[in-house]
């Protein structure tokens, strides 16, 4: 039953990678960014109750771990829109001020 859960974490994870490494909108980036956050608490959440020894451990990390994820959509979200405004488009590739 562990291993079903590992598999779907798994494959969550790896789109989550594929969408954060592969897309250039940064809205998109941001979400494959949440699917992997996701995909590391399903499995806190599965070695919580299916590991060596059942506990509520895993549970409290993943409730903060949504917390910690809320706060970084917040975040993200509001530097997202100040560059909208600013440069007019989401697209990554325009974010180079940086480098200069």
């Amino acid at each position: 039953m562990l291993s079903s859960y590992l598999t779907m974490a798994a494959i969550l994870f790896c789109i989550g990678l594929y969408g954060a490494l592969a897309k250039r909108n940064a809205v998109i980036v941001l979400l494959s960014v949440e699917l992997m956050l996701n995909s590391v608490n399903l499995n806190l959440v599965a070695f919580a109750k299916y590991g060596v020894q059942p506990a509520l451990t895993g549970q409290i990390f993943t409730l903060f771990t949504i917390a910690v994820a809320a706060a970084e959509v917040a975040v993200g979200v509001a530097i997202l829109i100040a560059l909208f405004r600013r440069r007019g488009t989401v697209n990554v590739d325009e974010f180079d001020e940086m480098r200069r």
